[in-house]
């Protein structure tokens, strides 16, 4: 022991500073608590050795929708809860947190109480818990209470339970704010109820319509008659019950086969059909045919085309490495050639696009040595000898993430917050002629993807976007777009939006997909990652009051780039593989459950630049093919079999 505090004794006078020195970041107040809307001055300072240095430091916030740092240090509270704040400086970074307190509630708003209800019947209350700064709220504690039970009772869920005629106060308090309303309980004059149904079988997801109609002892009508629809499924399979979805409109799908009872109940009233439910059967195999290896680097995203020669090509970026993007010579899927590159100043091209001419390339740069961010426009005309024809830096500086290009048009995003629209009539003098971005506070953008005049934004939590850009729904144009309609899911990871407009139903759908990384993201070579998140499908047919409606998911994986041809979905899940879904007919429920996967595929290379360890990142059908890029390998194809005869019946009733 004393040979050991000698030896740590002359290590502290050779090397003082490595042993007992070390440099901290010091933040003052240690706890920090805000209110909404409220701005704190943070001082932070780094520490070396019990004195302090005058190193820079940068504070980055990464939850800007809800709390902002500038670069004075300065924070704003957008939004409750407690978020990360990374304090970064020379050699030494700190991660702390500032909690931000929900604001106290203001008001409780019950909505859409009937006039009357019917003895016997139930009606679930509509409610927000509104808060000082105008937020709906929904983690707080409510309590009901009724007056006159006998007339009528409340659960604790706010589902109201009504027995004899009569007049009931119900209650609704949270923390110290309170709301009362009086329901007004009637006679019951149902006496039955009588059940329709289109179909008596179909295939899981299939989308049945039920139409309940609640009669009086006459055979009248009674139109305020509540209705709810439940069913009970007994599977073909070994299980003994069958999983589906039923709303209160009387919409069912099925997830498995088998036989299913459904109901519609009013009060003690009911009625009951039963309907047959078979395989949806519609798997095919899907094998792989080529690759173009790239294995030195990541691979980002890519596209192929036809070119004015009437051959095959595709382009591909590449990852936080040298701004390199590849052509490829595609014409034979099972042999692609690489024939061409360009190298840009980049670490980064994360996006590529072609016009629709097949002559114009565009590419997306990030991580500039000289912060000059921005576009690069190519000449394709020749893929085996692609030229630069110009760069577009303007408004760039934060790096462009993606890029369309859609006509004489590209749509660019600018620094993760907007997306710029840029004239390229003259290819070699591109020019900004507008520009669209929320004004929401810590708004952001992934992407956007542009058609039929429509610009379909993915701004993470403020959801899908669409913007009249040319189609004139909503008077719009390149030069002056005009947002119309959108919709924000609950998990605010929006990163990617696609149109589809359902061919054999007519619905209108917007397909918007997650990028979530619950495990952290490795992008060093030999990282293995596993991603999270779906794809929601929200019916954009009534545009003022879109609805999700479906999702698509793969379980231990996550959704990033995909593609719609017909009625056929090629997404890339990231560690997942490519995954090609049936998209045909009214989409409701689970897609996945509901067996409307045709194949997935996933692409292992022992040679990767990490081996054996899939994570595509798009997914393109071109001439029969499906294409796609990986992360870890390249570019891939492969071949989905033949579509099959369907061959089980629809019976109509």
């Amino acid at each position: 022991m004393k040979k050991l505090k000698k030896a740590l004794y002359i290590l502290a006078l050779l090397f003082p500073v490595a042993l007992f020195a070390q440099k901290e970041i010091v933040i003052e107040p240690a706890n920090i608590t805000m209110e909404v809307g409220q701005k704190k001055q943070i001082n932070a300072y780094v520490m070396e050795n019990g004195k302090k240095l005058n190193d820079p430091i940068n504070l980055l916030s990464r939850a800007r929708r809800s709390l902002t740092i500038d670069s004075t240090m300065m924070a704003h509270a957008i939004q409750p809860g407690t978020y990360d704040i990374v304090a970064v400086a020379d050699g030494v970074r700190k991660t702390f947190q500032i909690k931000v307190n929900y604001p106290a509630i203001a008001s409780i708003k019950i909505d859409d109480i009937p006039q009357k209800i019917y003895a016997g019947t139930s009606i679930a209350l509509k409610y927000n818990v509104i808060d000082k700064s105008g937020a709906t709220r929904d983690n707080v504690d409510v309590k009901f209470t009724s007056m006159y039970g006998n007339i009528a009772e409340v659960d604790d869920y706010g589902m109201v339970n009504t027995m004899i005629p009569g007049k009931a106060t119900i209650t609704v308090k949270a923390e110290n704010i309170t709301n009362t309303i009086t329901v007004n309980v009637v006679a019951n004059p149902i006496v039955k109820v009588q059940l329709e149904a289109e179909m008596t079988s179909a295939r899981t997801g299939d989308v049945f319509h039920f139409k309940a109609k609640a009669l009086d002892k006459n055979g009248k009508i009674i139109a305020d008659a509540p209705i709810f629809y439940s069913f009970n499924g007994v599977s073909d399979n070994t299980s003994q019950s069958a999983s589906g979805l039923i709303k209160n409109d009387g919409r069912f799908v099925a997830d498995e086969a088998g036989k299913y009872t459904i109901t519609a109940s009013c009060g003690v009233a009911s009625a009951s059909k039963t309907v047959k439910i078979a395989p949806r059967e519609v798997s095919r195999k899907i094998e792989m045919v080529g690759q173009g290896s790239v294995n030195d680097k990541h691979t980002s995203d890519f596209w192929v085309w036809e070119g004015i020669d009437g051959r095959d090509y595709a382009v591909t970026g590449t990852w936080g490495a040298d701004g390199t993007a590849y052509f490829w010579d595609v014409t034979d899927p099972g042999s692609m050639i690489k024939i061409d590159s360009v190298q840009v100043d980049a670490r980064t091209v994360n996006d590529v696009k072609i016009s629709e001419d097949g002559k114009i390339c565009v590419i997306s740069r990030e991580g500039a040595s000289d912060r000059k961010n921005g576009l690069v426009i190519i000449d394709v005309s020749n893929p085996r000898d692609v030229e630069i024809i110009s760069r577009f830096d303007e408004n760039m500086t934060g790096g462009v993430h993606n890029v369309f290009l859609s006509g004489d048009y590209l749509y660019a995003l600018s620094g993760g917050q907007k997306y710029y629209i840029i004239d390229i009539k003259d290819p070699k003098n591109p020019r900004a002629v507008s520009k669209f971005e929320l004004d929401t506070p810590g708004h952001s953008i992934h992407d956007v993807w542009v058609e039929d005049g429509i610009a379909y934004s993915s701004n993470w939590g403020d959801g899908i976007q669409l913007v009249d850009v040319g189609n004139g729904i909503a008077g719009g144009s390149p030069e002056n777009p005009k947002q119309f309609a959108s919709y924000a899911y609950p998990n605010k990871a929006n990163h990617a939006s696609f149109p589809f407009r359902s061919p054999s139903t007519g619905k209108f759908y917007v397909i918007g997909g997650d990028e979530i990384f619950p495990y952290g993201l490795n992008t060093q070579k030999g990282g293995v990652n596993m991603a999270a998140g779906y794809l929601h499908v929200v019916d954009f047919t009534d545009l003022e009051n879109p609805q999700e409606v479906a999702r698509f998911e793969v379980p231990y994986a996550g959704s990033h780039n995909y593609w719609i041809e017909g009625e056929t979905l090629y997404v890339a899940f990231y560690n997942g593989g490519v995954r090609v879904v049936d998209l045909s007919g009214e989409l409701m429920g689970d897609l996945r459950k509901q067996g409307r996967e045709i194949a997935w595929i996933l692409p292992n290379d022992a040679n990767g630049y990490t081996p054996n360890a899939p994570f595509t990142w798009g997914a393109q059908l071109h001439k029969g093919h499906v294409f796609f890029s990986d992360f870890n390998s390249g570019l891939w194809s492969a071949k989905l079999e033949p579509e099959k005869p369907k061959n089980t019946p629809i019976q109509v009733k």
